[in-house]
């Protein structure tokens, strides 16, 4: 008997749906022309725990794409990391 080998589209599909159970979003973060790089580093070091290349790779994103997904997370987690990149006067949104 030949070994049976399930589709790579099953595997992607219970991913998905798992994903939709958990309700997973992205925190994302707007480029301006008022804020520092060193400012939007500076705060996602301080409200989102990034380590400072990560918070300088995103912000290089946010300056030449105009957006960034900085976290990822249930909605729970991400709102008081909004407020607070927010509060910094950073345009930041759940999505």
């Amino acid at each position: 008997m030949g070994k049976v080998v399930k589709p790579a589209y099953h595997e992607e599909k219970a991913v998905e749906i798992m994903e939709e159970e958990i309700d997973v979003k992205d925190l994302v973060v707007f480029n301006d022309d008022v804020n520092t790089f060193e400012h939007v580093i500076t705060t996602l070091i301080r409200v989102c725990k990034h380590t400072p290349e990560q918070a300088e790779q995103c912000t290089m994103l946010i300056h030449y794409k105009g957006k960034c997904a900085v976290k990822t997370g249930l909605f729970e987690e991400l709102k008081p990391m909004r407020d607070g990149i927010c509060e910094a006067g950073i345009d930041a949104k759940i999505l």
